[in-house]
């Protein structure tokens, strides 16, 4: 059986949000990451990342990015939050496109994993709903059902999710992780502050493997968060988020990292990363 892991980074389309969203600078305006009432000279077009990993023991998909609706009806789909997330997705960069030029059908994908549930990871549910098994940390789910501001949940509705348990394993800044392949090679990492439930995810190639990746999610927006201290403007837990963003800082800075990726750099590019 071949041991390598590949890990697709996949832009599915982007969003244009004010750059207070992603970076929450002292000197920002109160509600400046709503973008209400500031000019457009503040907005910025972040990437709008998924990854696809083949893993000797299977297919797995993290976030699933834009629905193709937005396309045509972007403000019936996204509602009160559209202001504030502005979608931009070409023909050919939604999440079921992007598999499909890499030969893989929705319905091949073993694990779908949602780091967490705002909209910009879960809207593309609808199009990957076939996958054999679909997840969220229980933290996620059970927070996302009941905040109706912060999350949409009609884009889960058509599908069938099911939460994992984030055990104490000593792991990551709340001591708390999923291991979803009980071998150390894929693991999700509670790094609450941003949401609840979220999760960020160490890839290995094996359990003893000394070099990882670290795909961040929203912990930070782009590598200066964690090396500068830049909390993104939307957080549930300061103490929280702060606290995250100094592992993931900590873990970026592990000689064995390979790499660590936020979700919405825009000096990381499509590429396929081999472990």
């Amino acid at each position: 059986m071949n041991r390598s892991i590949k890990v697709h980074i996949l832009h599915t389309g982007s969003v244009i949000v004010d750059k207070a969203l992603p970076f929450n600078y002292k000197s920002n305006p109160p509600l400046a990451w709503t973008g209400l009432f500031r000019s457009k000279k503040h907005q910025v077009e972040l990437p709008v990342s998924a990854y696809l990993i083949e893993h000797p023991k299977g297919i797995v998909l993290i976030d699933t990015g834009w629905h193709d609706i937005n396309r045509t009806n972007a403000l019936k789909n996204l509602s009160f939050h559209y202001p504030f997330n502005k979608v931009v997705l070409p023909p050919g960069q939604a999440v079921h496109e992007q598999l499909q030029q890499l030969g893989y059908q929705t319905s091949d994908i073993d694990y779908v994993i949602l780091s967490h549930l705002h909209s910009d990871h879960a809207d593309g549910l609808e199009h990957v709903a076939n996958a054999k098994n679909i997840l969220v940390s229980e933290e996620e789910w059970f927070t996302a059902n009941k905040d109706k501001f912060r999350y949409l949940p009609h884009e889960w509705q058509k599908s069938h999710i099911s939460t994992f348990h984030l055990e104490h394993t000593g792991i990551g800044p709340t001591g708390k992780s999923f291991d979803l392949f009980d071998d150390g090679t894929l693991e999700f990492i509670h790094t609450p502050g941003h949401t609840a439930g979220l999760c960020a995810t160490r890839i290995k190639r094996h359990n003893d493997a000394r070099p990882f990746l670290l795909l961040a999610s929203d912990v930070g927006y782009a590598k200066k968060s964690w090396e500068h201290g830049i909390l993104p403007g939307l957080v549930v837990n300061k103490n929280d988020a702060i606290q995250s963003l100094n592992w993931v800082k900590t873990q970026a800075l592990d000689d064995n990292c390979i790499q660590a990726i936020a979700n919405h750099d825009q000096d990381v590019r499509p590429q396929t990363i081999t472990l």
